[in-house]
């Protein structure tokens, strides 16, 4: 059973509230309510939001094989900002800025709903998308990741580090600790206290992991949530014997003073930080009371390209230059690395086709001429744009020319094309449900035109 929370008027109107679609332009009078949260991220990069303390998906920044960190949330041009293929929440004090994806209609935002569900297996969160408290929703949105991001580190192994233990025994086989030594052993019965450093699991880092875990339990969907990584989980609690839940505190700042900096592990970095951001909210909320600006933003391109391979994994190779997996060459000699999106299975009938998170008009100059490089490397003469399309557009379909304009021979070839093929987005469901069922109808139509 549902339970309505009655917010303090005053509180909510104090509130400085503003949605803004991706891929997008604005007038920047539209900002005015929220300039100082807009004077903080316009023309920043997403790795100087980063370092400011903005959570960016997928993992940081620069790892990140779609997000650019050279992209801006808000670029400035002329009178408007410009978004770019970025999603999520921003805040500073106590102004909001929610950017939702481009096929959210007047309503919710149910596409971004559905990519996070298809692609991380996201809880539905659909009716947080009415809460007032943008706090809470970011927070629940930490949350939900904590699945993805411990799965993720667990891959690499549990992490272990020195750690220096304290013994009071006749076995000694560290360092004296006289000190300690006369405060236990006086008078002297045999043993002596030491301490010795030893080779762990169960170090900060790991605590910080089974706290992190503890405390979503403690949620009405904390298990559901956990369930999907119960072996990762198993893992952590049986690798942390000296977990004590007093101790989270003290964890807490041994963590945000020692973050993991070994490159091998960066992915316990990441962890790390997300763990931190749900366990330090309890304290003092996101942003409450604080003027640094704060929030998490989903990359669209790495959440539509995930979801395409979803659809077409069977009939397509998806290279993934974040993981190194499926790497090609353009040249002999071990030249010219390239990831294609996606590469067909059927070698005698090849096709090329690229996911492009944005309109069908921004498609065009290098991603022509992107895919053409590619279509010639695999001798495919075949190439797609697969991109998201509102309801009622058609396919484009483009065809090589031959010739030249100096000898007035241009001429389109009937054997080389390129087609900009939208999956249809529903834009005016009444509600989550209906929207997941017009979506599968369409996902049919879409697959069966390329695959």
């Amino acid at each position: 059973q549902k339970h309505t929370v009655i917010r303090n008027p005053s509180e909510v109107m104090r509130m400085k509230l503003l949605k803004i679609k991706d891929n997008s332009q604005q007038k920047k009078d539209a900002f005015t309510h929220i300039k100082n949260l807009t004077n903080k991220i316009a023309d920043k990069t997403l790795e100087q939001l980063e370092r400011e303390g903005v959570f960016v998906f997928p993992e940081t920044v620069k790892d990140a094989a779609d997000i650019t960190q050279d992209q801006m949330i808000l670029q400035s041009i002329n009178d408007t900002y410009r978004s770019s293929n970025v999603m999520g929440f921003l805040g500073y004090g106590d102004e909001r800025l929610i950017i939702e994806s481009r096929f959210c209609g007047e309503g919710e935002d149910y596409f971004f709903q559905y990519l996070l569900d298809k692609v991380l297996d996201f809880p539905n969160i659909v009716d947080l998308e009415s809460d007032t408290d943008q706090d809470n929703r970011l927070f629940h949105f930490l949350l939900f990741l904590f699945p993805y991001y411990l799965k993720t580190a667990i891959r690499k192994g549990l992490f272990k580090k020195y750690i220096r233990h304290s013994y009071n025994d006749g076995n000694v086989k560290g360092a004296i600790d006289v000190a300690r030594h006369i405060e236990k052993n006086t008078p002297f019965v045999g043993n002596i206290a030491y301490t010795q450093r030893e080779f762990s699991y169960d170090n900060n880092l790991m605590e910080l992991v089974r706290h992190t875990i503890e405390f979503i339990k403690r949620k009405p969907y904390g298990n559901n949530l956990l369930v999907r990584v119960k072996d990762e989980v198993k893992l952590v609690i049986d690798a942390t014997p000296g977990y004590a839940p007093y101790d989270r505190q003290k964890i807490i700042e041994h963590n945000k003073k020692n973050t993991v900096r070994h490159a091998y592990f960066r992915e316990y970095f990441a962890l790390q930080r997300l763990c931190l951001l749900i366990l330090r909210h309890q304290k003092h909320q996101i942003g409450t009371g604080s003027r640094q600006i704060y929030g998490i933003l989903f990359d669209g391109a790495w959440l539509w390209e995930e979801y395409i391979n979803s659809l077409i994994e069977d009939t397509f190779y998806h290279p993934m230059n974040k993981s190194g997996t499926g790497a090609q060459r353009l040249f002999d000699g071990n030249t010219g690395l390239i990831y294609p999106d996606f590469i067909s299975r059927n070698s005698e009938v090849r096709i090329i086709a690229d996911a492009k998170y944005k309109p069908i008009d921004n498609i065009g100059n290098r991603d022509y001429l992107q895919v053409l490089a590619y279509m010639f490397r695999f001798d495919a003469k075949t190439g797609y744009y697969l991109y998201p399309e509102a309801e009622g557009t058609d396919d484009l379909k483009l065809w090589m020319n031959r010739g030249s304009t100096y000898e007035k021979n241009v001429a389109p070839r009937d054997d080389i094309s390129v087609t900009k093929h939208g999956l249809k987005i529903p834009v005016d469901a009444s509600n989550y449900d209906e929207f997941v069922m017009r979506m599968k109808i369409c996902e049919q139509e879409f697959k069966s035109r390329i695959c």
